[in-house]
């Protein structure tokens, strides 16, 4: 009775977790693959990519074997949206590389272009014409990591301007000796700082 009720506990529970928890880090890894090839990242996505499909394999091998367990389907699924959500929280408390903000100004843009200089944003603006007459067009390349600053920026200063923003892939940096190339563990060294 007791070896019934240990194969029942193992493949009834013990194994769809296995499945279950095995899905959310191959799904997570995906997601940051997924981004480290739109971002450059020329070794560490393949990286990503083998422990990956290595993840996903030794799963669906479980699932493959326990064909008529019901509970290895529901912790393959489960695994799978837990570990899609799982990826774009990783990806938002990475926040790598830069994107570009385009901002639409309604209003006078004089106060937000004054607190966009004297918070360090380097950016381009320009007249243009609106729908509804004169409008103020900035461009400026930021920090994935600094979007809700600048957010701000904008809604304190123009509550109806609008605004757009974009992955930037590659941009060339007069200003800085650095190259765009970072490795792994200067992007987990951010994370870890919280920043």
């Amino acid at each position: 009775m007791d070896f019934i009720t240990n194969f029942t506990l193992l493949t009834h529970v013990f194994i769809p977790l296995l499945i279950f928890f095995a899905r959310i880090m191959d799904v997570s890894l995906g997601t940051i693959r997924v981004i480290f090839i739109s971002k450059g990242y020329k070794f560490l996505a393949p990286l990503l990519g083998f422990f990956e499909v290595l993840i996903w394999l030794l799963a669906i091998q479980q699932v493959l074997g326990n064909l008529t367990n019901i509970f290895t389907y529901i912790g393959y699924a489960l695994g799978f949206a837990s570990g899609t959500y799982v990826g774009i929280v990783l990806e938002e408390k990475l926040s790598v590389g830069k994107v570009l903000i385009r901002i639409i100004a309604t209003k006078d843009a004089k106060k937000m272009l004054k607190q966009l200089k004297d918070s360090k944003y380097v950016f381009t603006s320009m007249g243009a014409d609106g729908q509804d007459g004169k409008v103020k067009l900035i461009l400026s390349i930021i920090k994935r990591k600094s979007i809700h600053k600048i957010v701000k920026i904008i809604k304190e200063c123009d509550e109806d301007a609008y605004y757009s923003i974009e992955d930037v892939r590659s941009e060339l940096d007069n200003n800085s000796s650095t190259k765009q190339r970072k490795n792994f563990w200067s992007i987990l060294g951010s994370y870890r700082k919280g920043k």
